[in-house]
């Protein structure tokens, strides 16, 4: 692979790691944030993409009544601060349909595991 192939590629990786499920706790009446999207891109990091080094981290989001994300917290690390750090920012790029309790809007926290891996997305 030529450096621009791997470096395309990296950033391709990256698309795949916030396509996980998201979960919200709490009242059974409230309907949970669905993401807008399947992912967003994050970049691998490159020192952890040049070693094979993969890994997951769990962040909670705070997705607001318009459907942001205007707070995210790292709850499990990977063990990487590198990877911790692109999920952090990978997180505020996400877009949800908002939560809805009652038929109104409202904000919730929801827990969005996020996987750095080489391997390409089935």
């Amino acid at each position: 692979m030529s450096g621009l192939d791997t470096d395309l590629f990296r950033r391709i990786a990256g698309v795949s790691a916030l396509a996980g499920a998201v979960a919200c706790g709490g009242d059974q009446d409230v309907r949970s944030p669905s993401p807008l999207m399947a992912g967003v891109s994050i970049e691998y990091p490159l020192e952890l993409w040049d070693q094979g080094i993969e890994g997951t981290c769990l962040v909670k989001v705070r997705v607001n009544e318009t459907g942001g994300v205007d707070s995210v917290l790292v709850v499990e690390s990977s063990g990487h601060a590198a990877f911790d750090s692109a999920a952090i920012r990978g997180a505020r790029a996400l877009r949800f349909r908002p939560a809805t309790k009652g038929g109104k809007r409202i904000d919730v926290w929801a827990t969005v595991p996020v996987h750095f891996s080489k391997k390409p997305r089935p």
